[in-house]
């Protein structure tokens, strides 16, 4: 296979980190960018910063919305792909913050888009994101379900970035795919989500809340999955298409904390709280598409996933 010239956005982000990581070690040449915000603990962000440093891929500390940079980088570097994962993530911040969605999610998005025109030979992909089904209540979700039901702003953010894509890709001839992720976890993953967060809580001995009494189910999808079809879908190249990446096998939250607990050998002190506004009860991803065309197969189940996140995160903790 020829090597490709891969440029990323979000490249210390956790999906980002992992990529650039599996790219540079097949032979691929890889850099680009990521602003460091504050979301959640840039510290997280930097150690994964100096990791890649140390693999010897450089990359750029600046914002997605520097159209000029982009252009220049995509230029002078001689990219072949870009891999669009910079975003504001996160369901519940998105309701009292609305507007760094705005920003690196509308904003942020037209900006690569236009930096793209002014390369239409290089090729996109861009994360999307499960979100996007929204109030969708046929299970499992598959790419031609109805996606007009946002149950949140940045499932309607990432619903915009997938129409944005279609009017450039109509109107400029921009190769450009669409990813739309399943609860990504593993390790070096956010701290922000559930199995992070009840992990260091149950392991300090603190409460966790859970909400709609624990009647939630999400499929969950371990990086190693996650970084075979996105690097599936840079292979392929395809002109316009959308895939779902998930594990295809939704698990309730009442497993995940009974599964951290059995890692950790650590119990949890449980608090259950009725339903969060924005949030959905059951997230399932059918992936046919993406086993025909990407020939994805995710092969980690939230056990043993589990087991790899929790002794990456033990290992972690013994160095702070």
């Amino acid at each position: 296979m020829v090597s490709k010239r891969i440029f990323i956005t979000g490249i210390a982000g956790f999906i980002g980190f992992h990529l650039a990581l599996f790219l540079k070690k097949r032979g691929d040449f890889v850099t680009g960018c990521d602003n460091f915000n504050s979301y959640y603990d840039p510290e997280l962000k930097r150690e994964r910063a100096r990791i890649l440093r140390e693999e010897g891929i450089s990359f750029s500390e600046t914002d997605i919305c520097q159209t000029a940079f982009l252009q220049t980088a995509l230029v002078e570097n001689e990219i072949t792909h870009l891999v669009h994962l910079a975003a504001q993530a996160g369901v519940r911040h998105s309701i009292k913050h609305p507007e760094p969605y705005v920003h690196s999610n509308l904003e942020g998005f037209v900006k690569v888009m236009e930096a793209l025109r002014a390369a239409p030979k290089v090729k996109c992909v861009y994360a999307s994101s499960s979100s996007v089904y929204g109030l969708n209540t046929k299970i499992p979700f598959s790419e031609t379900d109805p996606t007009d039901s946002p149950a949140n702003l940045y499932g309607a953010t990432k619903k915009s970035n997938e129409l944005i894509a279609h009017a450039y890709h109509h109107l400029y001839g921009i190769p450009l795919t669409g990813l739309r992720f399943f609860t990504v976890y593993g390790p070096w993953g956010r701290p922000d989500m559930a199995y992070f967060s009840f992990t260091r809580a149950i392991l300090a001995g603190e409460k966790i809340q859970v909400y709609n009494n624990g009647k939630m189910r999400r499929d969950f999808t371990y990086i190693d999955d996650i970084i075979q079809g996105t690097v599936a879908a840079i292979d392929l190249g395809a002109a316009s298409e959308i895939f779902n990446l998930g594990n295809n096998h939704p698990e309730d939250l009442l497993t995940l904390i009974s599964l951290i607990e059995e890692h950790t050998k650590k119990r949890a002190k449980i608090e259950l709280l009725p339903m969060q506004p924005g949030e959905v009860e059951t997230t399932f991803a059918d992936i046919a598409k993406s086993q025909k065309m990407l020939k994805f197969a995710p092969k980690t189940g939230l056990k043993e996933g589990m087991g790899k996140f929790v002794e990456w995160y033990l290992e972690e903790r013994k160095k702070s």
